[in-house]
């Protein structure tokens, strides 16, 4: 990944968790790395534990950035999700997975936030 990329890519996710807490949620973990695959943040809204995946772009020439979380990548944020709850002895909590879209455009930015984007 280039460093372009890298950079507009944690600008993303810095808007994301702001946003998260400006909606009450409490970040968990930003970025759980495992051999498979990352999350970019844990959060947690009253008694559910929440794993987003954030998708950033800059304009829509590859369509919405939401659209980009196609069935392998929930997999694989799925597998890294049961990965986080076994590391940290987490049972019978609720857990959903969101993804958050944020299009950048100059010195804005518009955000997407799917709830409930996909289930395994």
């Amino acid at each position: 990944m280039t460093r372009w990329r890298k950079n507009v890519g944690k600008l993303g996710e810095d808007i994301a968790a702001k946003f998260l807490q400006e909606k009450a949620y409490d970040i968990v973990q930003r970025n759980y790395r495992w051999a498979r695959g990352e999350i970019d943040i844990i959060a947690r809204q009253d008694n559910v534990l929440v794993f987003v995946e954030v998708k950033t772009a800059r304009g829509n020439s590859f369509g919405p950035p939401e659209n980009w979380v196609d069935q392998r990548k929930q997999e694989q944020v799925g597998m890294v999700a049961e990965k986080y709850l076994q590391d940290n002895e987490i049972n019978g909590m609720d857990c959903r997975f969101d993804v958050i879209a944020v299009e950048l455009q100059g010195t804005k930015h518009q955000i997407r936030h799917i709830e409930n984007a996909f289930w395994l």
